[in-house]
């Protein structure tokens, strides 16, 4: 029919003539990937070279009107660049990106030895030291960009990031709690006046393949010049939505906080450590807030754990706590204090 948006095997085999890859019969297939909801991705196999290919979407796939800049899709490749600059041994392979598009080509992650660490945490099989490893790397990125001859230039996108994390995280969530919303706007302004490091913005497990034992960072499409402390805490949060999906290993979970936090640390050498600690216990329990009453809230938090969370969050912002380690204890404490009168 005419008028019709490009499938989007369509927009694939466009890209690969473009970026010069292969011509249409040189593409054996297109698989769409499942799961994203900023982007469509699809598997391309290209000969035989197997592929991933991403295109921003203008409207995210969440419940909650989310619209959001498919330039985006630009910064995600800078991001992997430099990732590729700093760990050029674990980075994915990059092919190109096409500016008229919004989307480009990469190595397709595939293999007996590459597992997804959302999945390995949920299923309690992650305690070999990935939490160590993600925060080192993670470490080694926001170190490497603090630098003074770094190029921030294709990194100028607080706008960007105020649309896809500050507003949807944090402003969002003001407006379900009025109490609370001074605190949560003026958090989402301070992060956003921030330039010192290069955020990459979706830190979450969901986003880390882990390869021959090393972790790779995809999903860099907040990424911007920002304050560090917002990596962290994103992370850290998921790590603490999963403790408290999983109670049972509530002690264990957090402990992969603590050790995820420690790893860090030892790498930060562009500003005091312990003010950097203090800004991430800070921002943390906002975001856990955010999580449970944000655009974007966590899909495994049924009716009966979401309360929890949201109390032991609303504890945390009431109670404010100056390092990172005695956040965790509170959030613990807390949450176990719950379950305990619930019972």
């Amino acid at each position: 029919m005419t008028g019709d948006a490009p499938t989007l095997e369509t927009r694939c085999r466009a890209l690969m003539s473009e970026l010069g890859l292969g011509r249409d019969e040189d593409i054996r297939d297109v698989v769409p990937l499942t799961g994203g909801v900023a982007s469509d991705i699809a598997r391309v196999v290209l000969n035989d070279t197997v592929l991933c290919v991403k295109f921003a979407l203008p409207k995210l796939r969440v419940a909650e009107d989310w619209q959001a800049p498919v330039h985006r899709n630009r910064a995600e490749y800078a991001w992997l660049q430099v990732a590729s600059a700093v760990a050029p041994d674990i980075a994915p392979r990059l092919f190109g990106r096409s500016a008229s598009q919004n989307g480009f080509a990469m190595e397709f992650l595939q293999g007996s030895d590459v597992f997804l660490w959302k999945d390995a945490l949920l299923s309690g099989k992650s305690q070999d030291g990935e939490a160590r490893q993600v925060a080192d790397l993670l470490g080694r990125i926001h170190a490497h960009s603090a630098g003074a001859g770094f190029d921030r230039s294709a990194f100028r996108n607080r706008d960007d990031f105020d649309a896809l994390r500050l507003d949807p995280y944090l402003r969002f969530t003001a407006t379900r709690h009025p109490d609370f919303a001074a605190r949560l706007r003026s958090m989402a302004e301070q992060l956003y006046a921030a330039d010192t490091v290069l955020v990459h913005g979706d830190v979450s497990p969901k986003n880390i393949l882990f390869r021959d034992g090393n972790p790779v960072l995809l999903d860099a499409e907040c990424a911007t010049m920002g304050d560090a402390s917002f990596d962290v805490a994103f992370c850290l949060n998921h790590l603490v939505m999963k403790a408290c999906h999983r109670p049972e290993m509530l002690g264990i979970l957090l402990g992969e906080a603590v050790d995820f936090w420690r790893a860090y640390r030892d790498r930060v050498s562009w500003e005091d450590a312990d003010a950097l600690g203090s800004r991430v216990a800070s921002l943390l329990p906002m975001l856990m807030l955010a999580r449970v009453d944000g655009k974007s809230p966590v899909e495994y938090l049924d009716q009966e754990v979401a309360p929890r969370v949201r109390k032991t969050a609303l504890a945390s912002i009431v109670t404010p706590c100056g390092s990172v380690q005695e956040l965790v204890a509170q959030i613990s404490n807390n949450f176990e204090e719950l379950i305990r009168d619930e019972n």
